[in-house]
């Protein structure tokens, strides 16, 4: 059992934490506002479930290409300028929506969002290990939960936007799009992607007064007295240690997970007659559990070893999706909103189980990794994809098993959801 009594974040440190707590909001607000684009962009240039899907490749796919080179460059100067260059390409891959809008061509916002990523790419590799040195070792992941804590106070903000400013304006979620002549699409086109464009603009010029903010504050940097092993003499010591290599396929898994459930319950909806509106309310509410459960796991892992609540936490989910795959209707979608209080614990454990007991140096190396396994939110999410083109571009063309081929989908989470558990245990048993 852990202390109690121990300071998780000292008075010093205090002001450091705060803002780079703050970042952790700040990129929760560009997933959120994020994953509805998959249904929107479907419905305003006519794609198919696979097409719109390459919205998150796009997204998360920034990760794996930038988490490497961006832990290097925080190896050889150092967090702040690590979280200043994160901030820049946020700032420039946000405000390429307006081009894009311009053109109306989907690969420019794939552009976007793959520059956008770039930088938070810099900033989760940054921000992550930095919150775990902030303090003792004994109560890292706990301050690593606290920061993460933060996370959903974003996704809740993109998400209201997503529903206010975005959803709620889109012409072609109201008209039938594919029946109007092509003048009448075109026109509809420009004014819809004029609403997407907006709260990236909008985004945009928030980080880069976020970026003035860092520029002009004086942040601590921890450094290891010596760094004499070169990068990849790290990653060959981290691949041989079990509970960091395999915590980096449970990452994969998690975040995959995590998309799937977010970016999906739109279509799981209107497959069952909910509108795209009504939709946000049920992701709103899964925002909401997945916010509330930051705060009570916080809370539960002064108690609670970590490997056994992640355990715990992933049976549960287990059950909400098997729920979700075949009860069919509105309590099949309650359980898929239920399994968002189970996540809520998941990336920030994971993280600071897989960085226990690394040097500093090799923490900066092991979070690439950790962020380079963000790419498991583009791959299954387009795998999710797929299996829903099956029977057409509808969502309940098929069944499989007995129901649609959306229900029938979920099926990638439960396998996700069934390795996570299996991590949590061997590291609550103490075999890796």
């Amino acid at each position: 059992m852990m202390k109690t009594n121990e300071t998780v974040v000292s008075r010093k440190v205090l002001l450091p934490f705060v803002l780079i707590t703050s970042l952790f909001a700040l990129w929760g607000f560009a997933n959120a506002v994020t994953d509805p684009m998959v249904s929107a962009f479907k419905k305003v240039l006519e794609l198919n479930n696979f097409q719109a899907s390459l919205v998150q490749l796009a997204f998360y796919g920034g990760y794996f290409t930038m988490a490497l080179p961006a832990s290097m460059f925080i190896r050889k100067y150092s967090y702040k300028t690590g979280v200043l260059i994160g901030l820049g390409l946020y700032a420039s891959g946000a405000l390429l929506f307006y081009p894009a809008a311009v053109t109306q061509q989907f690969g420019f916002f794939l552009m976007g969002l793959y520059v956008l990523t770039f930088g938070l790419a810099f900033l989760e590799t940054t921000a992550n290990p930095y919150i775990l040195s902030m303090g003792s070792k004994e109560t890292a992941t706990r301050r690593l939960n606290l920061a993460q804590a933060f996370n959903p106070v974003g996704l809740i903000g993109g998400l209201l936007v997503a529903q206010n400013f975005v959803l709620a304006k889109l012409q072609s979620d109201d008209v039938n799009f594919g029946g109007l002549s092509e003048s009448a699409k075109a026109t509809i086109r420009q004014s819809d992607l004029m609403v997407i464009r907006d709260p990236y603009v909008a985004l945009g010029l928030v980080v880069i007064a976020v970026f003035v903010l860092i520029v002009i504050s004086k942040m601590p940097e921890s450094k290891d007295e010596e760094d004499s092993l070169s990068t990849w003499q790290i990653i060959k010591t981290l691949v041989q240690r079990a509970h960091y290599a395999q915590g980096v396929l449970a990452q994969a898994f998690y975040v995959g997970v995590q998309i799937m459930c977010w970016t999906y319950i739109y279509q799981y909806a209107e497959s069952i007659g909910v509108d795209g509106v009504t939709a946000g309310s049920y992701q709103f509410a899964a925002f909401v559990l997945f916010f509330s459960g930051r705060f009570i796991c916080t809370f539960l892992l002064r108690y609670i070893n970590s490997g056994k609540l992640l355990t715990l936490l992933s049976a549960l989910a287990i059950v909400f999706v098997l729920g979700t795959i075949f009860i069919q209707g509105m309590i099949g979608l309650y359980c898929l909103v239920m399994v968002s209080f189970c996540m809520s614990l998941m990336f920030p454990t994971i993280y600071g189980i897989a960085l226990e007991g690394l040097s500093e140096d090799e923490s900066k190396i092991g979070a690439a990794g950790l962020v380079m396994a963000i790419v498991g939110g583009a791959l299954m999410p387009t795998l999710q994809g797929m299996i829903l083109d099956l029977g057409g571009a509808g969502y309940s063309d098929i069944e499989i098993l007995g129901v649609p081929e959306v229900n029938f989908s979920f099926v990638l989470p439960l396998l996700c959801f069934l390795f996570i558990a299996s991590y949590g245990m061997r590291v609550m048993k103490g075999k890796i």
